[in-house]
C-alpha cells in the first residue's frame, strides 16, 4: 500500500517541481503571459508567505509547519489505518503538494506561483499546482468524512 501512496506522491511533487522549473526558466519574474484573454495568465511571482501572502517573510516558520503537517498527516490519517481507495490517492496528494511547496521554501526562500485566473473582474491571488493538490486533496478528505459520518448516522 506505501509504496502505490509513495508513487503517487513522488509523482505530484515531480509535476509540481516541472511546472515551476518551466515558469522559472522560461518566463522572467514578474512577466504575465496571456493564456486566455481576460480570464487566464500564466504570471512568474514569489510568495514568501502563506496564501495571499499572509505572514509573508517568516520562512522557517513555514518550513517548519509543512514538516510538522506531513509528520501528522502520516501519524494520524495513514500509519496503521485502513484506508480507502480514496484515501490512498487523496492523502499522497496532499502530502505532495505540501512538500513541492516545502522544497521551494527550502530552497529559495519563497514559493513560486504562476496560476492567475479572473473571475468576473476579481483577479485571484496566483497559485501553482501544488497549492491546486493541496485544496482539491483537502476538499476530498473532507468530503469523505462528511460522508462517512452521513453513513454512520444512517446506519445507526
Amino acid at each position: 500500500m506505501y509504496k502505490k501512496m509513495a508513487v503517487i506522491g513522488l509523482l505530484g511533487v515531480a509535476m509540481d517541481q516541472f511546472l515551476k522549473f518551466l515558469v522559472i526558466h522560461f518566463i522572467p519574474y514578474q512577466e504575465v503571459v496571456e493564456v486566455i484573454s481576460n480570464f487566464f495568465y500564466i504570471t512568474h511571482v514569489r510568495n514568501d508567505g502563506a496564501a495571499w501572502s499572509i505572514l509573508a517573510g517568516n520562512v522557517w516558520l513555514f518550513i517548519v509547519i509543512a514538516i510538522l503537517a506531513l509528520i501528522a498527516i502520516y501519524f494520524l490519517f495513514i500509519k496503521d489505518k485502513n484506508l480507502n481507495q480514496y484515501e490512498k490517492i487523496l492523502c499522497p496528494l496532499l502530502m505532495g503538494g505540501i512538500v513541492g511547496n516545502l522544497i521551494d521554501r527550502i530552497i529559495y526562500g519563497y514559493v513560486v506561483d504562476y496560476l492567475s485566473f479572473i473571475i468576473i473582474d476579481y483577479a485571484f491571488p496566483v497559485f501553482n499546482f501544488a497549492d491546486i493538490m493541496i485544496v482539491c486533496s483537502t476538499f476530498g478528505l473532507l468530503i469523505l468524512s462528511l460522508w462517512e459520518e452521513h453513513l454512520c448516522k444512517k446506519l445507526k
